[in-house]
């Protein structure tokens, strides 16, 4: 077995086994652990692997590995001040901020605000934050009830008064009239409503814009809106069913509910929900840029300009020998990298090759 395989298969076990006990100490051992709630479990337990397993194969690719890697070597360098040229005349000096100050920008920015989409297009921004929030609301809420690490029990003798038990510590009660349970009882409804909204706005544009009806493909943008509608809408009719139709048809929806759940949670490692994950090497790369605007610059070495870090030219070239690409040509000066000619250079050697490639 190749080294790659067998750490992706240690880093999905780890993380199946760092699940299940976090479920059952979380759940007491197990004591407060619903069994009506098994297939949830078994079914988060095994998308816990998949999700190792899938994350450790692509963090071991040489670009991800590089700023995985860069990214945690500059989160624990000492803040200072940098100086370098950026043209000859020219010097400045750049403060270079805190490893945790720039992860928690990073955080608020690209996970929590989006903002990267938000730059893009406002509906778009609004759809997505409509997902994300309803999706990372339910998922915040469905895990500790399926692992068994919160749940409502009566206080006392008393059924209109309960209280909230989270990892076996008594933490909150409420009567059932409060507004408190009001807003608590339908936290989930209040989810699958905002991803429903998302969801309808997602399906619009996918069906009038050129662009993604040009290259969408049913597995990687079609399946997973299906499957996050199917969850969405199981939801909302299990709370029809109990709550305006007397428990009619609950048994049924419950089986379909779950395993529309399932379904999600096992596609997420092998589909586009993927990229949830992924997004945690942007934090990588903000703290990244910014190092690398503080350090030492790369310089074009046709024209002298200043065009990247030095930081990252370097390092791209280590990963495109990583990956087999041999960049370098014979120049006037002796061997050159082709990571070292800025892109207008690039452009210009290209039509100037061109050109002599014809007789001109």
């Amino acid at each position: 077995m190749k080294g790659a395989s067998r750490i992706a298969l240690l880093s999905g076990g780890a993380l199946l086994l760092a699940t299940a006990a976090g479920i059952a100490v979380g759940s007491i051992w197990m004591r407060h652990f619903d069994p009506a709630l098994t297939g949830y479990a078994i079914g988060a337990l095994m998308a816990a692997f998949a999700v190792g397993y899938r994350f450790a194969v692509w963090a071991q690719r040489p670009p991800s590995r590089m700023y995985f890697r860069r990214g945690i070597e500059l989160m624990f360098r000492r803040a200072g001040v940098a100086k370098h040229a950026e043209k000859e005349s020219e010097r400045r000096a750049v403060q270079i901020p805190h490893g945790a100050g720039t992860l928690g920008f990073a955080l608020a920015k690209n996970f929590i605000a989006q903002d990267f989409i938000r730059r893009r297009s406002l509906a778009r921004w609004i759809m997505h934050l409509c997902l994300s929030g309803g999706c990372t609301l339910a998922f915040a809420i469905t895990f500790p009830l399926v692992f068994g690490w919160i749940h409502f029990e009566p206080l006392g003798g008393d059924a209109e008064t309960y209280r909230v038990v989270a990892l076996g510590m008594n933490v909150d009660s409420f009567s059932i009239h409060s507004v408190k349970a009001l807003v608590m009882f339908n936290l989930l409804n209040l989810s699958a409503v905002l991803v429903l909204i998302g969801l309808m706005m997602a399906a619009w544009r996918r069906l009038t814009d050129p662009g993604e009806r040009a290259t969408q493909t049913f597995a990687e943008d079609i399946l997973p809106l299906l499957l996050i509608f199917a969850v969405a809408a199981t939801g909302l009719a299990l709370t029809v069913s109990y709550k305006f139709l007397a428990g009619r048809g609950h048994h049924i929806w419950a089986i379909v509910h779950m395993v529309s759940v399932v379904a999600l949670l096992l596609y997420i490692p092998f589909g586009k929900l993927f990229h949830m994950f992924q997004r945690t090497c942007s934090l990588c790369v903000s703290r990244y840029k910014k190092v690398g605007d503080a350090g030492p610059r790369a310089h074009c070495r046709r024209c002298g300009e200043d065009f990247a870090s030095q930081m990252h030219v370097d390092d791209l070239k280590t990963v495109l020998d990583e990956l087999g690409f041999d960049y370098r040509f014979a120049g006037a000066q002796g061997e050159v990298h082709y990571q070292d000619i800025c892109p207008a250079c690039r452009r210009a050697l290209l039509a100037l090759n061109q050109g002599r490639t014809i007789g001109r």
